[in-house]
């Protein structure tokens, strides 16, 4: 069949969602299926029961089968937890017959990673930031020019073996082969950010159930990420600790009635829920849900704010920050965000599908259709692999330039 079909399975801390997309023939996605499915044996990004994660896994990947018609066999996955870190190395070479090709960029880019990781740790991604050419910096595109001398400036992202084998084991438990991981804020990226947001310097805060997942881009490329090991979960179990109730409840009073402002709610307003201990329902002030929303989020993004300033590109981010993800749904998270970040903040969903999009236009989804973007490129870059071209020209790198930065190792 000529039919392209991608796949990408977003295995967070709250849900697994599995989606299912075709490409079409001027190059946008119809989603043909979706499997969402309440996230079991995962905290905070990492697997902690086997067996309950496999099998939220195994019934998303169902549902999207069912719902598209197709057998998955292959996908891209998320992945997320504090386990993830990242560091910039540089590598050089000289260059072969006096002009840059691929070879000499995947030379040079091999050569950047030949710095000291620990045997426990598994690159994820080594991201392509720039080259120099003979002393000449901020080069994006040095295949085609002249020069004896390679330099490329490179993000790599690495993760903690075990981590990421038992993600590969549960998968393969549903009977998926994992083709890549993807790191959660950069699939989010792909599909919230404006290419002049890139441009000026931006970065990706995407708050989940169990993390928070942070990418810093500066000039089109990826300076710095990170992942903060608290999120959407801990507001919920704060509320069931100061109000009270189940952690069912405790969502379910988040999601309806909560507010990342206290002075914005009134004193008047309540809601009624089941306490623990009380008979009956008993009035609960809105106004002191908020104020633990509050207080939480409030130490999150100082956290985010601890994490610009030690990335050193606290001064870098004209165009603020792009709030997404579960938890950046909260009513004024946005203004509060702004005040205690000092930049400008917006929150952004997936925008432009087409198909079963129905339940995909949130934040809590943009990590889940980012996913399909990087396939789509992963797919682009095969292609172009095919063509097997020692020199490739110009206009040939001019669109494969962002896949091969992206999706190495």
């Amino acid at each position: 069949m000529d039919e392209q079909i991608i796949v990408g399975i977003d295995i967070g801390t709250t849900k697994v969602c599995t989606l299912v997309a075709r490409v079409e023939a001027d190059k946008t996605l119809r989603i043909l299926g979706v499997g969402i499915e309440p996230s079991r044996g995962m905290k905070r990004g990492v697997i902690v029961d086997l067996k309950e994660a496999s099998s939220s896994i195994a019934k998303s990947i169902q549902k999207a089968q069912r719902s598209s018609g197709y057998e998955v066999a292959t996908a891209l996955v998320s992945l997320a937890g504090s386990h993830v870190s990242s560091i910039n190395s540089r590598g050089v070479v000289a260059i072969t017959g006096g002009m840059v090709s691929q070879a000499d960029v995947i030379r040079a880019t091999e050569s950047a990673q030949a710095v000291a990781i620990p045997h426990n740790r598994e690159v994820i991604h080594v991201i392509q930031r720039g080259f120099t050419v003979d002393g000449q910096d901020s080069i994006y595109q040095p295949v085609g020019m002249h020069g004896y001398r390679l330099e490329v400036e490179t993000h790599i992202i690495t993760a903690a073996a075990a981590s990421v084998e038992n993600i590969r084991k549960c998968a393969e438990a549903a009977g998926i082969q994992i083709k890549q991981f993807v790191l959660n804020p950069l699939a989010s990226g792909e599909v919230v950010l404006t290419k002049t947001e890139r441009k000026l310097g931006v970065m990706v805060c995407d708050i989940g159930g169990g993390t928070t997942d942070l990418a810093i881009y500066i000039e089109n490329n990826v300076w710095h990420t990170m992942v903060i090991a608290v999120g959407g979960n801990l507001i919920t179990s704060d509320i069931a600790y100061g109000l009270r109730l189940s952690l069912e409840q405790s969502e379910e009073a988040k999601k309806r009635y909560g507010h990342a402002l206290e002075s914005e709610v009134s004193d008047q307003e309540t809601f009624t829920l089941h306490a623990f201990g009380e008979v009956s329902p008993v009035q609960i002030s809105r106004r002191e849900l908020a104020y633990i929303i509050e207080a939480r989020l409030e130490e999150i993004f100082q956290f985010v704010i601890q994490e610009i300033k030690r990335s050193g590109y606290d001064g870098l981010l004209p165009a603020g920050v792009v709030l997404t993800g579960g938890t950046s749904l909260l009513a004024g998270i946005h203004t509060l965000a702004s005040e205690v970040l000092g930049l400008p903040v917006r929150v952004a969903q997936p925008d432009d599908l087409t198909g079963l999009v129905d339940q995909l236009f949130s934040p809590a989804y943009s990590t889940s259709v980012g996913l399909l973007y990087w396939a789509q490129i992963m797919s682009q870059a095969s292609k172009f692999k095919k063509k097997k071209q020692s020199i490739p020209p110009l206009d040939w790198w001019d669109g494969i330039k962002n896949v091969a930065k992206r999706f190495l190792p």
